[in-house]
């Protein structure tokens, strides 16, 4: 099960489909496969850039049940819906297929901290024992939570045990919160997204690890590894050499198709499909990876 002390790298997972835009059962397995052995600790499926919006009911339980199955690290699950019965049923069959917990978003009507903590003490009610995250990430969902508010939910909520840490620019939030962990507050894991590309100063600012899908986990899995050893110089010159590839995938809107195009070359998945309605790679953009992928690797030999 899930709990406070989780740190590492838990990659944001992406969906793979076939060409035709049917789920593709068989890359999930080589997905799983990829993931783990580039030194991913946990894995987080169904979460935005999972396509999770996109999928059937029928289908999220597939990919669960395939994830969690094949995997033999930690899986936690997005559950987040318009409804608290979708979050419900879904995190309890989530649980029963084996996930370690699940993690929910605020629904985008939410406008004050008092509507934001209610929300969440509903969605713990419902959940019960099962821990969960909490995820946030205000420039998708346009909920604004000050740190004031976490520790709020923190507090009112033993069963939330991480905060996805997705806001931007975020790390007075970490440092924040890491400050009031040391005046008494309850403590919390610290994941955190954009795509990794902040992730050497959020480590600095007490951040436990990473939870985002950039196409190299290993990179994220290093990085964090030396900084928990204390090798902050190592740490830098192993993330510069991957900073360029990191920042074009971060495009707003483009960014999973260039994931998934990486992610389909690397072999994790059979193909770059992103599910309509998705923008499609020019031409144009998939040569500029090329560069960037081949510039990356000659600064790695360079590194040794």
């Amino acid at each position: 099960m899930l709990d406070e002390t989780a740190r590492g790298v838990f990659t944001i997972a992406v969906t793979p489909f076939l060409p035709d835009g049917a789920l593709d059962v068989a890359s999930l397995d080589t997905m799983v496969d990829f993931y783990e052995e580039k030194g991913a600790t946990g894995l987080t499926i169904l979460g935005m850039m999972g396509e999770a919006g996109k999928l059937s009911a029928e289908e999220s339980v597939t990919v669960v049940e395939r994830v969690t199955a094949r995997a033999s690290v930690p899986v936690i699950v997005g559950v987040s819906a318009p409804g608290l019965a979708a979050i419900e049923a879904l995190a309890k069959t989530a649980m029963d297929k084996g996930a370690a917990g699940v993690m929910v978003a605020p629904p985008g009507a939410l406008r004050t901290d008092d509507q934001i903590a209610g929300y969440f003490r509903n969605v713990s009610e419902v959940l019960g024992p099962i821990p969960w995250v909490l995820q946030d990430f205000p420039l998708v969902t346009g909920v604004q939570m000050a740190p004031s508010v976490c520790l709020r939910i923190f507090a009112e909520n033993p069963t939330c045990v991480m905060l996805k840490h997705e806001d931007w620019p975020g790390l007075e939030k970490i440092s924040t919160l890491r400050r009031a962990e040391a005046g008494g507050a309850r403590r919390v894991s610290i994941l955190c997204g954009n795509g990794g590309q902040f992730l050497l100063e959020e480590m600095l600012r007490g951040a436990d690890g990473a939870m985002t899908g950039f196409a190299y986990p290993e990179m994220m899995a290093d990085v964090v590894r030396l900084m928990a050893a204390g090798d902050e110089t190592r740490a830098r010159d192993l993330f510069d050499a991957y900073l360029p590839l990191v920042r074009y995938e971060g495009q707003p809107g483009l960014g999973l198709a260039i994931r998934k195009h990486t992610l389909a070359k690397r072999g994790a998945i059979a193909h770059p499909t992103v599910r309509k309605p998705a923008p499609a790679l020019s031409t144009e953009t998939i040569a500029e990876v090329e560069i960037l992928v081949a510039r990356q690797e000659a600064r790695l030999a360079d590194l040794g």
